[in-house]
């Protein structure tokens, strides 16, 4: 059974979803060294009895501050959500980041958003978590404020593999240079794009080799080349004609 996020676009929660756990960041493709930071917040929801929360943002602060990155992400929204059921998330705050959003300080954002507003009990973050303006905050701020603001940090240590971190940016290079199976290994699945099918040229077909195009949008763009892949077709249920 799948757990049912709720889902908020603001900071604005439900009482119910106060004092629990928050885990910040993009956390594109929920990769292995992701899936640290969750099995982490797992253990404490079932020491603790807490709440698990997410807080992450759109765009990536990175596509919103250079415009010219337009192919970037691993995973969308969608994807997210399904991946969060899976550590047991009860709920996720999708913070559109904007100029104004973009402006908070660092205090700011510890003092009026994650006490006042989500009075987080245990805040998980990973080393390079940065936060306010000119990302003037960091790992080392939260700590400073663990006993004024009554909150716990978390901050396991990166998880490497072959000497390098395993972070999106790695995923990301290994997917434009074509390395899909040692990508999928860090991804710990195959990577996937969800999309509409929309009409092309039909040139294809005329060759005996029809084809679906799916606009990419956002996401990163792997190697020109040919690829097998697994297609799964959303189920649509059918209005019945009236005759």
């Amino acid at each position: 059974m799948v757990n049912k996020i709720k889902i908020y676009k603001n900071f604005e929660i439900l009482k119910k979803h106060q004092n629990a756990m928050i885990l910040i960041g993009n956390f594109d493709g929920l990769h292995l060294g992701h899936q640290k930071l969750f099995k982490e917040a797992k253990k404490y929801k079932k020491k603790y009895n807490s709440k698990i929360g997410v807080v992450t943002f759109d765009p990536i602060p990175k596509m919103y501050f250079d415009k010219s990155i337009t192919n970037y992400r691993l995973s969308n929204l969608n994807q997210k959500s399904r991946y969060f059921s899976d550590y047991n998330v009860d709920f996720l705050i999708n913070k559109k980041f904007d100029k104004k959003f973009s402006k908070i300080s660092c205090h700011n954002f510890i003092k009026n958003i994650l006490c006042k507003k989500l009075s987080a009990d245990y805040i998980f973050v990973s080393n390079n978590f940065r936060f306010g303006n000119k990302r003037e905050g960091d790992v080392n701020l939260l700590k400073r404020f663990q006993k004024k603001y009554n909150y716990k940090l978390i901050n396991p240590k990166p998880l490497y593999k072959k000497n390098k971190i395993i972070s999106s940016t790695l995923i990301r290079k290994l997917i434009e240079n074509g390395n899909l199976k040692i990508a999928n290994q860090l991804l710990t699945r195959n990577w996937s794009i969800e999309g509409v099918v929309e009409k092309g040229r039909m040139m294809g077909r005329k060759i005996g080799f029809p084809t679906c195009n799916i606009n990419v949008k956002n996401y990163v763009i792997p190697k020109v080349g040919v690829y097998a892949v697994d297609v799964y077709i959303e189920k649509k249920q059918k209005k019945k004609s009236q005759e």
